[in-house]
């Protein structure tokens, strides 16, 4: 009878440290949601910016002036009939040569 009894408890201990510690246990599916809940943040983070990336598409390919904000700002143009003035800030400490 003993036997049985030690049996039973072995396996008892066995299921119970599957449960805890072994694949698919109470710790792996805690981290397994948290992981979860982290894609889900960065795919509503990425979703957001695809809806803004598509609402500047639509605003380049519908308006002018805003291509020529967006070049000017981050190309550095000017138009057609624009001067262009660059003003140097003199810098500290060197002597300027004038004939």
């Amino acid at each position: 009878m003993r036997i049985v009894v030690l049996i039973l408890v072995l396996l008892l201990v066995s299921l119970q440290f599957r449960l805890w510690v072994g694949k698919g246990s109470l710790a792996e599916v805690h981290n397994l949601n948290q992981e979860i809940v982290r894609q889900q943040q960065t795919l509503e983070e990425m979703r957001e910016r695809n809806l803004e990336l598509q609402a500047e598409v639509r605003d380049l390919q519908s308006r002018r002036e805003w291509i020529e904000e967006r070049a000017r700002e981050d190309l550095g143009m000017i138009g057609r009939d624009e001067i262009f003035y660059q003003l140097i800030e003199p810098v500290a400490g060197v002597v300027r040569y004038e004939p």
